[in-house]
């Protein structure tokens, strides 16, 4: 014994700081791999079925909206969600809601909008000049960034950008809701018709 400490905890000691060290070399992708191992190990496969309820979300990547699903009382596997840069509803929002109303069975779609939003921090001009300014190129992708000021507006706007695709079954309801992030709690926008 060295002065009250073993030689076991010397050693356990100089492999923690061994593991502290790799794991500070490890890129936030290599510690999110790693954490999926063991995730796999307890992975139920029944999460891999189709829709229960049959609801296709579309929401902002905002990570405060990662809990989207239990915000609802929904659990992982209950529904598709399709996030996007402000809850935007993009052609490609809309080709992954045909996949989900027409070919996967969701029989209604949601809208997600949140309060503080980054999307209502600037505006599409500024940030292409700026873009353009630190790139030395113009902005070729994207055209627009769909940057907004009125967050129930926006809400209205994409819930009728989807109402109004062809392709989207007349019966299937098409709501939106604003969560507040402050709260948790999700308040139903007003549709216009």
């Amino acid at each position: 014994m060295l002065v009250g400490i073993t030689v076991a905890e010397i050693f356990l000691d100089s492999i923690e700081n061994a593991i502290s060290e790799v794991i500070s070399v490890m890129s936030t992708i290599d510690t999110a791999l790693k954490a999926n191992e063991m995730y796999a190990e307890r992975y139920d496969p029944a999460l891999g079925r189709r829709p229960a309820p049959k609801l296709a979300i579309v929401t902002c990547m905002d990570p405060r909206l990662t809990g989207v699903l239990e915000a609802l009382g929904l659990k992982s596997g209950d529904a598709h969600v399709i996030r996007n840069a402000g809850t935007t509803v993009t052609e490609d929002v809309i080709r992954s809601l045909l996949v989900s109303t027409c070919v996967l069975g969701s029989r209604e779609i949601l809208i997600v909008n949140h309060t503080g939003c980054g999307m209502m921090t600037f505006k599409d001009d500024e940030l292409q000049a700026k873009l353009r300014q630190s790139s030395g190129t113009a902005v070729v992708e994207p055209a627009r960034f769909f940057s907004f000021v009125d967050l129930e507006e926006d809400t209205r706007e994409q819930v009728q950008k989807v109402r109004s695709h062809p392709w989207i079954a007349k019966e299937i309801p098409i709501r939106g809701v604003v969560f507040d992030v402050e709260t948790g709690k999700m308040k139903e926008v007003a549709s216009l018709s």
